[in-house]
């Protein structure tokens, strides 16, 4: 990946609707270049796709949470897969350590949040959960 590369992902980054003549013309390329680099990086899976970021106030109307989660000895494979049909559950990280999974969630209101934390323990092979309510955000460099 090359510096062109790096800044037309960068720029992506910060507004992916941004169109291809836009970005050709802030960094100084043609449109068949740009074209050609991001055919390219989504080919290779550098990109695997465009999305959106939620603004301010949708983010703030939120209530997020953290589950630890220890999960049975050979139950990973089933357990991920439940979780995948959850709309809710933003991320799952597999860890080391004393918990097995660290899943983050959303939900729009205490009472989702609370039917989600329950469903979530429901699952088969779930062991054990830790629920983490996040206040505040007081450093996100994710966005």
């Amino acid at each position: 990946m090359d510096q062109l590369d790096q800044s037309l992902l960068a720029a992506l980054s910060a507004d992916a609707r941004t169109s291809l003549a836009t970005l050709a013309r802030n960094l100084k390329v043609a449109r068949t270049t740009i074209q050609a680099r991001l055919e390219r990086m989504e080919r290779n899976g550098t990109i695997a796709g465009y999305t959106i970021r939620l603004g301010e106030p949708t983010r703030l109307n939120r209530i997020k949470a953290t589950v630890l989660m220890q999960v049975e000895p050979r139950s990973t494979a089933s357990v991920l897969a439940r979780l995948k049909t959850i709309p809710m559950i933003e991320v799952v990280h597999t860890s080391s350590g004393r918990f097995d999974m660290i899943l983050q969630l959303a939900a729009s209101n205490t009472t989702e949040l609370d039917e989600v934390l329950d469903l979530i323990g429901g699952i088969q092979g779930v062991k054990s959960s830790e629920s983490l309510i996040q206040l505040s955000t007081k450093i996100d460099r994710a966005l």
